[in-house]
């Protein structure tokens, strides 16, 4: 899930004013970002199935090292030119992807797919709009606290605990944003993207280590943990880096906060999980929230 989101902090978007642009490039663009978000959370769900066995932090163990190869592969970061200044994030870097990771996935295990990604999309929304003085974004922070209230709203089997995973996985991911923007502007290319995940996968490696010993994982569930290595980690990788080529990035935002239906549609089909239609409400002010902070214009300032 979360090394998709290294090609979009990296790679220059398509320019949708750019002269020659054809329409079957953005009809490709749109199946590309279409492929992620669904592999993402088909990913997500594979892994779940791997819970009863291996427990959340096996899986993101396996998820860590994982992307570890993948973006190293295609990063090649040179690890004795980093200096102390590059090096400061890329650890905070690594540290938020552990914590991201685990999270979600506790969530994930406590209250649910689509419920756990939503509020983890508050993360990156909220990184917007405290960077914002426009009044739009201010009805869209409304909205949002609104939304949230009604997911968590009190009943008998609210999982508090489970929410607050979700909630901790937002925060990581909002610290993700801040964070590879640093490692943006003083390492070249996915150097940094792919130096952090590095060292968050060789953190894992004990833990991984020791969670794998005391419950040694079967066949398929390994197989569930590397197939969501793969689809949530290699394939909305590389399907968003073609992706970012070929449509604007506020179109490609607008695309990614739609992640929420898809992990509620995917929970259902796969985890037989459902959403009553109160919260499906919510969801959609969440994901129209997140569509309208990235596509409202700025106002002009006055000189």
């Amino acid at each position: 899930m979360e090394t998709s989101r290294d090609a979009a902090a990296h790679v220059p978007a398509a320019d949708a004013a750019s002269p020659g642009r054809r329409g079957g490039e953005r009809l490709g663009g749109v199946a590309l970002m279409l492929g992620s978000g669904l592999s993402n959370q088909f990913g997500a769900s594979v892994a779940a199935l791997a819970f009863p066995v291996i427990g959340p932090v096996g899986v993101v163990a396996v998820r860590q090292w994982m992307a570890a190869g993948v973006l190293w592969a295609v990063g090649r970061p040179r690890l004795r030119s980093f200096t102390a200044a590059q090096w400061r994030p890329v650890l905070g870097l690594a540290l938020v992807f552990a914590a991201m990771n685990t999270s979600l996935y506790q969530a994930v295990d406590r209250i649910g797919l689509g419920l756990a990604v939503t509020l983890e999309f508050l993360g990156p929304l909220t990184v917007a709009l405290t960077t914002s003085r426009r009044r739009i974004d201010a009805l869209c922070a409304l909205a949002a606290a609104g939304a949230v209230a009604v997911l968590a709203r009190p009943s008998p089997s609210t999982d508090y605990l489970g929410i607050g995973l979700a909630l901790l996985a937002a925060a990581s991911w909002g610290c993700y944003v801040l964070l590879n923007r640093a490692v943006g502007r003083r390492l070249p290319g996915l150097e940094g993207s792919a130096a952090a995940a590095a060292v968050s996968g060789a953190l894992y490696l004990p833990v991984g280590a020791l969670v794998l010993w005391h419950h040694p994982p079967t066949a398929v569930a390994l197989a569930c943990a590397l197939a969501a290595g793969v689809l949530s980690s290699a394939v909305p990788f590389l399907s968003d880096l073609l992706a970012l080529r070929r449509v604007p990035a506020h179109f490609f935002g607008v695309f990614m906060s739609v992640n929420p239906v898809f992990a509620g549609l995917v929970g259902m089909l796969v985890l037989g999980e459902h959403l009553d239609a109160l919260s499906w409400a919510a969801v959609l002010v969440i994901v129209a929230a997140n569509a309208v902070v990235v596509t409202a214009p700025y106002p002009a300032r006055s000189r």
